[in-house]
């Protein structure tokens, strides 16, 4: 295919997989169920954090979460008391264990209250959103913290992919009349983010030559950039639909 056949291919994946229908079974679908922003963006940023590993697992481990959060994440970050808070302690998602949930809680209660919410600590005027995102991390750790949680948080600045915050922030920032994405944040912009990175979309990516790099990185997410940005600059991250329905559903 040439570009423009390219582009067409990609634009009608995207039509096909841009569907309510496609995320009942995924971890977005828990933050839908929230109508508060502060619940939205907890939720989403925290479901993020642990999309790694089996979808079926993946959104078990999502819902125990919010269980454990009683329903109203918002109001267990700013309010949960120390017994409250000690219950996050008997979480686990795979290398993503309760000390790392219980200082999850601790790290977004002081963003909430000293640092003026989520949005803000990724605010960036760059073009991409790699200098958001690594200064997010900074804040995020700015409380006394066990070394082992930093893993958690990917820092493109140190050559992370950082797919995970990368697909969080697809979801904060996109609007799309499909009311998949939630285009809450304003400050930010579509045109600064990226495709997320996962080995579906690289995969994907390397067999429509739109890769060339043989590493899952944050130049590789840049590489990936380059292609999807001259087919959408105002919006490259929607083609997340399009490699990611292609690897997961076509089996491409």
């Amino acid at each position: 295919m040439n570009q423009a056949q390219l582009k067409e291919f990609l634009d009608e994946k995207v039509a096909l997989y841009l569907q309510p229908k496609f995320i009942t079974e995924d971890p977005i679908s828990i933050p839908h169920s929230f109508d508060k922003k502060e619940d939205i963006e907890i939720s989403a940023f925290l479901c993020a954090t642990i999309a790694w590993g089996r979808r079926p697992m993946i959104m078990k481990n999502a819902h125990r979460m919010m269980e454990i959060m009683e329903g109203s994440p918002y109001d267990f970050i700013m309010n949960a008391g120390s017994k409250e808070i000690e219950n996050t302690l008997n979480f686990c998602h795979r290398t993503f264990q309760g000390v790392d949930f219980q200082t999850f809680i601790l790290a977004l209660r002081n963003i909430y209250k000293n640092h003026q919410g989520l949005e803000a600590c990724f605010f960036t005027n760059k073009e991409d959103l790699s200098e958001g995102i690594s200064n997010f991390k900074k804040v995020f750790f700015s409380i006394e913290h066990p070394l082992r949680t930093e893993k958690h948080v990917s820092d493109p600045l140190k050559g992370s992919a950082a797919k995970r915050l990368i697909m969080f922030l697809r979801w904060m920032v996109r609007t799309d009349k499909e009311g998949v994405d939630f285009g809450l944040w304003k400050s930010l912009k579509p045109n600064q983010l990226s495709c997320p990175l996962d080995v579906h979309t690289a995969n994907v990516g390397r067999k429509l030559g739109l890769i060339q790099r043989k590493a899952n990185d944050w130049k590789t997410v840049k590489e990936l950039d380059i292609h999807l940005r001259k087919f959408c600059p105002e919006d490259p991250a929607k083609y997340d639909f399009a490699l990611f329905g292609l690897g997961v559903y076509e089996k491409f």
